[in-house]
């Protein structure tokens, strides 16, 4: 199982000290937040990709191309990648790219965002994003899988013996999970082409998200890619840990009153008890995140988000140090021992070359 944090990228004021970072700073300080995730331990790092301020990650790839030149264990992967308002042909070539330089270690979560004006910046029409977002994806399926592509849909210009260049690593692309906290419609496309399926189910109970997940294990069954049991899943998760759960809720309190996502809304406490987000102890994260397996089943990804609503740098290095000592290596432990030895790992580039290998080896002994 991996373990690892994502990022919105946001520019949030601290309202303990009224600064908000400069751009600049925000920017050097998601590349820090990465290092320390790889020094601590964890699995990966992603980062989300918006167009508009607050916040700052508009270029993905560039960012994760220069932390893959920091970094050598990481695996690197996005918290979204907007299908519906990016050109497939970019998304195969930029992610390509970055895939070489990262030597394998990269991945890809599709999205339509949660911005509904990105739509028109880019051209698209936000009441077609469903549609968008399947034709894009099969597309960029097949660019990635096909060495010439010919290509006519109802979005962009039609494709004449295409070849996207260069050619992914090893012939095997980028995993993707598709990522959805609200639309079947994208639970089944995940499950179709026997890809992942992320639920970022950080802002909602989780009844919502079981019937997404428990959508998209039942219909990648019935596509043949394995039973219910072995598809695919990833999850988020908030935390704000210090030794002492009153320090970690005083502390916290403020940030969460002020934050522009949830703030001046519930309080931290019945957020607490309705979402995955857990303000404590290193013991209460560990007690609450077991909990996810028990809703939602084996998974395979669980990312937490931890440099939002303004927290400096320090803080979040701290809670970085206090997650890959204290919480991480229990998670590890606890979630290995329950798995059954039939639910996969979460998909690398070395295990896909690995499974392409012994698909070959079994035809040619056919």
């Amino acid at each position: 199982m991996q373990f690892g944090i994502f990022t919105v990228g946001d520019v949030t004021v601290d309202p303990t000290t009224g600064r908000a970072p400069t751009e600049h700073e925000r920017i050097k300080a998601m590349v820090a937040i990465a290092r320390k995730a790889e020094e601590v331990g964890l699995d990966v790092f992603a980062t989300g990709e918006h167009h508009n301020p607050p916040f700052v990650p508009s270029s993905p790839t560039t960012m994760l191309g220069y932390i893959a030149a920091q970094t050598e264990r990481l695996q690197l992967s996005t918290a979204t990648t907007l299908i519906t308002t990016n050109d497939p042909v970019k998304i195969a070539e930029d992610f390509a790219i970055l895939q070489h330089l990262a030597d394998g270690r990269v991945d890809l979560m599709l999205g339509r965002g949660n911005t509904g004006p990105v739509y028109p910046w880019f051209g698209k029409d936000i009441r077609e994003g469903i549609p968008l977002a399947i034709e894009n994806y099969h597309l960029l399926h097949r660019l990635w899988r096909e060495d010439v592509v010919d290509w006519e849909g109802r979005f962009r210009t039609p494709l004449q013996a295409f070849t996207a260049t260069p050619r992914p690593l090893d012939g095997v692309p980028p995993f993707v999970w598709h990522g959805s906290i609200r639309s079947p419609e994208i639970a089944e496309q995940a499950a179709y082409y026997g890809d992942g399926f992320f639920a970022n189910n950080i802002f909602w109970p989780k009844e919502h998200f079981q019937r997404l997940i428990e959508l998209y294990r039942r219909r990648f069954e019935h596509y043949g890619h394995g039973s219910a049991d072995q598809a695919i899943v990833g999850l988020g998760g908030q935390v704000f840990m210090r030794k002492n759960s009153q320090d970690a809720v005083r502390e916290f309190r403020p940030y969460f009153d002020n934050a522009p996502v949830y703030g001046h809304g519930p309080s931290l406490e019945d957020f607490t008890e309705q979402t995955p987000l857990t303000v404590g102890s290193p013991q209460q994260v560990i007690e609450k995140t077991m909990t996810f397996r028990e809703s939602f089943g084996d998974y395979q990804r669980q990312l937490f988000l931890m440099d939002h609503a303004g927290l400096p740098l320090k803080t979040v290095l701290e809670q970085l140090d206090l997650l890959g000592a204290e919480v991480v290596p229990v998670l590890r432990k606890e979630f290995d021992a329950l798995r059954p030895a039939h639910v996969p790992d979460a998909p690398t580039h070395a295990s896909m070359v690995a499974a392409r290998a012994q698909d070959g080896a079994v035809e040619v002994a056919q």
